[in-house]
């Protein structure tokens, strides 16, 4: 089952990936931002990719290849241990209203495709993350974008939905508490690392 093309596959992410990526996001505002996704193929469903990690990469000079290469490194030695890898991409535009996949995420999403080649590029959906506050939506604040067989990047469905799945069905309302205590001021990120490296990239105790 799910040997086919990248849309027959589903993903479920995880309550902490799916939050520490949105609150990345809500931490630089007024930038683009992105992320990689970690995980492996179920091994109870091989329709199923299940991303149980996450890792925000960078807030500024995101095209950039080289710290790309070196996050991605660093990123694939320390899961290989527990059996995981890099599995897909985060996005999130910088202007509010923006859900369309740049070049910039084209590009990453095909580089992370050459080694993961079900890799999605999860797009943050902003109008979504917004409506939060107001009501009891329990869909992912983000888009799933696969490669299709001419290897152009395209939104799943209308809202995805059906093949991007929370494993908790709670994580919205985790999240929602998370924003209202100004959670993301913890986010660390990979820019943050080569910065100043005492800074965990990691970060161990955002969801203690």
């Amino acid at each position: 089952m799910g040997t086919g093309t990248n849309g027959e596959l589903k993903y479920e992410i995880s309550q902490n990936a799916y939050i520490k990526l949105v609150l990345h996001s809500l931490r630089h505002k007024t930038a683009a931002v992105n992320g990689v996704l970690v995980g492996r193929i179920s091994p109870k469903d091989e329709g199923v990719v299940e991303i149980s990690d996450s890792v925000p990469l960078f807030h500024s000079n995101l095209p950039l290849l080289p710290p790309l290469e070196i996050s991605l490194i660093m990123i694939e030695e320390h899961y290989v241990a527990q059996g995981l890898s890099v599995v897909g991409y985060f996005h999130a535009n910088e202007r509010f209203d923006d859900v369309e996949v740049c070049g910039v995420a084209k590009n990453i999403g095909d580089h992370i495709s050459l080694y993961f080649p079900q890799a999605p590029i999860l797009l943050l959906n902003n109008k979504k993350l917004e409506a939060l506050s107001k009501g009891k939506d329990r869909s992912p604040v983000m888009q799933l974008c696969v490669r299709d067989a001419s290897k152009n990047w395209r939104v799943v469905g209308a809202d995805g939905g059906s093949k991007l799945l929370l494993k908790e069905p709670s994580a919205n309302v985790v999240l929602s508490d998370y924003i209202s205590s100004e959670k993301w001021k913890d986010v660390i990120d990979f820019d943050d690392h080569l910065d100043d490296v005492t800074k965990d990239w990691l970060n161990p105790g955002l969801f203690n």
